[in-house]
């Protein structure tokens, strides 16, 4: 849990150096776990919506059971999904910006710094979703915001050191 903990404190911390260098020596699979849970927590207004809905419509009613399966397969999934392709999209487009910038990256560093920074627009997203209906403004926002800091990090990082050859 203290694992989880640091990456959501070093992911509100991101674009700063040492958050980013923190969270490099931080594990893959521990950042996935982190997303699906980050995701866990902001479909609970939509889930809290669909019961609601289901509750005010008597005739549609649906065990919970078969409910919760209905949820997961077309608003979690689907949630999921388009977050990590989204990721996925960030970090490609990241790796073409740290090439032309001659930084030391590889993908996988760029996916987790991608994954990160998703923390802050996934938490306001979440909020607002309790109060009014978000709306594809905010997605744009956060698309915005989030490329606006990955490019900040990018620029952390050392230049690449070209080697000359001996003679």
């Amino acid at each position: 849990m203290k694992t989880l903990g640091d990456i959501f404190i070093h992911s509100i911390k991101l674009p700063k150096r040492n958050a980013a260098f923190a969270l490099n020596r931080i594990g893959m699979d521990k950042v996935i776990f982190y997303i699906f849970l980050l995701l866990v927590i902001a479909s609970i207004p939509g889930l809290i919506e669909q019961i609601q809905t289901n509750a005010n419509a008597q005739s549609l009613q649906i065990q919970s059971f078969f409910f919760l399966i209905f949820f997961f397969i077309f608003y979690y999934l689907i949630m999921t999904a388009a977050l990590l392709l989204g990721i996925s999209l960030i970090a490609y487009l990241g790796s073409w910006i740290s090439a032309l910038t001659k930084r030391k990256l590889r993908y996988s560093i760029l996916w987790k710094m991608a994954a990160c920074i998703t923390t802050i627009p996934i938490i306001i997203f979440t909020v607002m979703s309790f109060f009014i209906d978000v709306s594809i403004i905010f997605l744009s926002i956060s698309i915005t915001f989030h490329i606006i800091v990955f490019i900040q990090t990018i620029f952390l990082y050392p230049k690449r050191r070209h080697l000359r050859k001996r003679q």
